[in-house]
């Protein structure tokens, strides 16, 4: 009896593994491919100028959940996070590509406001909108995107590039967006089981804008820019800032140290949190979909960027194959960990 092969199951790579394994034996054809799949975003290059472009992919149920997701918002949030992977490269978005897979549960109106909600954000960005396409759904809605932008030599910056010693500096705060979703959740669970009550959300905006309107940091990019200030390493923090980290350490073949006192979390988020009885350290690491930057940069730009808004320095990197780590609050070493993409969307759906 012929013996059965084994099944190997997605989840047993995870993401960004799996992504690996998928870009095997493919051979780069052209001497102006800079960057191929591996980064935030692929980089051509046109002489002293980089094209960079970067494409996103939205499914209903996995991505979003419409019965508490605006279109608006929808059509808004995947301009942004697609945008973002440009912003991760330290480039400026330019244009955008827009393919509709619609079912007939939409009506027209309905793909209207998911279109305003991409012009809004398009508009707002300056971006310019130089395809379109629509084709039919068995199994509700999807939203493909694909945005190019534009870099100098100089300014461009990859995973790739940082040395020991070099700052670690984010963005904005971590863990809003995760902590929005949870409060939409917890809703949506008690009006399903009541029928009856509305959705309470008061004091609750910025979680909610976090999740449902998330904003692209280009004003970190432009900053970055006017100060002079090129990253040695740099990508976009999709995934919860530990996994960002470990994209960062990876490429460098680096370890990092963070410490918990220089995490930005919102008191917001912390007291949510709190009240959910979940340590909000734990969410910054590991939520997600917060898309702010991360990025290193050498020891003496640390006087141009001290009084940037919105930028925190909260580490350094690490010895050639070093550990990656978390100082706590009361000093303590602990191991970072990078969750797998699967496992974090099986506890949010």
């Amino acid at each position: 009896m012929e013996e059965q092969t084994k099944r190997n199951e997605i989840e047993q790579l995870g993401k960004f593994n799996l992504i690996n394994r998928l870009k095997e034996n493919f051979k780069i054809h052209h001497t102006n491919t800079e960057v191929a799949v591996g980064d935030d975003a692929g980089v051509i290059t046109f002489g002293t100028h980089k094209a960079v472009v970067a494409s996103k992919q939205f499914l209903e149920n996995i991505h979003f959940d419409l019965s508490y997701f605006p279109l608006k918002h929808l059509g808004y949030k995947c301009v942004g996070i697609t945008i973002s992977d440009i912003l991760g490269m330290n480039a400026i978005p330019k244009q955008l590509t827009v393919n509709l897979a619609v079912s007939n549960r939409f009506s027209i109106e309905a793909v209207d406001e998911l279109m305003t909600g991409i012009r809004a954000c398009c508009q707002y960005y300056q971006i310019d909108l130089i395809g379109i396409d629509v084709t039919s759904s068995v199994t509700g809605l999807c939203i493909s995107m694909a945005a190019v932008g534009e870099a100098d030599a100089e300014t461009l910056a990859k995973r790739t590039g940082c040395k020991e010693n070099e700052l670690i500096c984010v963005s904005g705060d971590f863990g809003a967006a995760y902590t929005g979703l949870l409060l939409l959740q917890r809703e949506k669970r008690i009006f399903e089981a009541t029928q009856h009550s509305q959705p309470d959300f008061e004091g609750y905006e910025y979680l909610l804008e976090r999740q449902l309107k998330p904003e692209p940091r280009l004003d970190i990019v432009q900053a970055l820019h006017k100060n002079n200030i090129v990253p040695t390493a740099m990508t976009v923090v999709s995934d919860g800032l530990a996994n960002a980290l470990f994209h960062i350490c990876n490429a460098n073949d680096l370890g990092c140290t963070i410490f918990e006192n220089k995490t930005p979390i919102d008191q917001l988020t912390f007291d949510t949190l709190r009240s959910l009885k979940i340590v909000a350290t734990t969410v910054a690491l590991h939520g997600g979909e917060d898309y702010e930057l991360l990025f290193t940069i050498k020891q003496d730009d640390y006087e141009k960027i001290k009084n940037i808004e919105n930028i925190s320095v909260i580490g350094y990197m690490g010895e050639k194959n070093g550990g990656r780590y978390l100082i706590s609050n009361d000093n303590c070493q602990i191991e970072l960990k990078a969750q797998g993409f699967i496992q974090q969307e099986k506890e949010q759906n």
